[in-house]
């Protein structure tokens, strides 16, 4: 007879993360997991394996539901510069008020963490990193051939600086810098790009 499970994963996964995002993984303990989910251990570790598999199938889930769909609208909008913006200003709002506050972001969170001596972790931070890089690249091409962008500005080494800015966003949102001063971090790391600037 197969083995029925008495709860719904997909809803365990989702408070799992909330959990890892908002305590880390080393501050999170398999008994907080299962207080915080109403699941035993057996049925974790029988559903998602030891506490290490089980971080990475949040984070797993983290990058599918809250980053990609993000990175992938800044990749195809088709304003430039004005999505970049957008794109910072959403990230300020997010971490400083709202459900998450203060949260700051799972995957910088996980880079400043022991879990990044995992491999595999490591690998979805470094996929992770790429595809933000690459959505802040293409938009900043866009840009470029909109005439947006001052002279001299090349897209890839600004997308990469900017993706810094953003877990810089991250992490600082975190240890409690208020919005006010991020966005005008933000803002003083933009202007110098912008051809409205130069002119």
């Amino acid at each position: 007879m197969p083995d029925i499970k008495h709860f719904d994963p997909d809803a365990t996964l989702e408070t799992v993360v909330r959990l890892f995002w908002r305590q880390g993984m080393a501050s999170t303990g398999i008994q907080d997991v299962v207080s915080a989910t109403g699941v035993s251990r057996s049925s974790l570790y029988a559903t998602f394996g030891d506490k290490q598999a089980l971080y990475r199938a949040a984070l797993r889930r983290y990058l599918e539901n809250r980053s990609q769909p993000v990175f992938q609208r800044l990749a195809e909008d088709d304003r430039g510069l004005p999505a970049v913006t957008e794109f910072f200003t959403g990230l300020v709002t997010a971490r400083c008020s709202g459900e998450y506050a203060r949260w700051g972001c799972m995957v910088s969170n996980a880079h400043a963490g022991t879990e990044n001596s995992d491999p595999e972790i490591r690998a979805l931070l470094d996929r992770h990193h790429q595809r933000l890089r690459d959505a802040l690249c293409a938009a900043l091409v866009t840009a470029e051939e909109q005439g947006q962008l001052a002279a001299g500005v090349d897209p890839g080494a600004t997308a990469d600086l900017l993706a810094l800015l953003a877990y810089g966003v991250n992490l600082r949102s975190r240890a409690g810098t208020d919005a006010s001063a991020l966005t005008e971090t933000v803002k003083a790391a933009l202007a110098p790009i912008s051809a409205r600037a130069a002119a």
